[in-house]
């Protein structure tokens, strides 16, 4: 079932949900924003800061609507509360967490895993033939991870070679760009 989803869906759609940590952390960015943004109105702080302080909460509102709400808000009242600690434990702990979630190259990897999996429990010629298929993307993926991670070290340590580099990736399909950037 899941890899019907996966082929018609593509792995855009597959995420791990956030920890009860992550969503504290987003909860207290969005809240320390807001803060942010009334102590700039209300000390004047003038265009720009107070342009941007807003800007801020208001984008941050956009990871708490995607995070989701924690089953207990920390408490961010007042700038005082948020400053106490604790918000910095949780920070710290929303990073530590983020750091060890699988990326989209280990996910994939698992996925192609258990499809190679199945196709050696199913046997026969299809299932010996499926297995087949599945290892050769699985090689080619490696590739083209490292590829990708090749490129990007290179146009950090060439900075000058950069515009000719894009520029001969300029006659790519949409769909190699697409993949690239999502890769990136």
């Amino acid at each position: 079932m899941w890899c019907v989803v996966l082929c018609c869906g593509g792995c855009d759609s597959l995420r791990l949900a956030p920890s009860e940590a992550m969503k504290g952390n987003a909860w207290m960015h969005h809240r320390t924003t807001q803060l942010a943004a009334d102590a700039a109105q209300d000390a004047e702080a003038g265009w720009p800061l107070e342009g941007l302080t807003a800007l801020a909460a208001m984008q941050s509102g956009a990871f708490v609507t995607d995070y989701g709400l924690p089953r207990e808000l920390p408490a961010a009242t007042t700038a005082e509360e948020v400053l106490a600690g604790s918000a910095h434990a949780l920070a710290t702990t929303a990073t530590t967490e983020a750091r060890q979630r699988p990326d989209a190259w280990e996910t994939a990897d698992a996925v192609l895993e258990l499809g190679i999996g199945i196709a050696g429990v199913l046997g026969g010629a299809w299932g010996l033939r499926i297995g087949q298929l599945l290892r050769r993307a699985r090689e080619k993926s490696r590739a083209l991870e490292e590829i990708v991670a090749g490129n990007e070290l290179f146009k950090r340590q060439n900075a000058a070679a950069t515009e000719a580099f894009k520029q001969a990736q300029a006659g790519q399909s949409a769909a190699t760009r697409r993949l690239v950037a999502e890769l990136k």
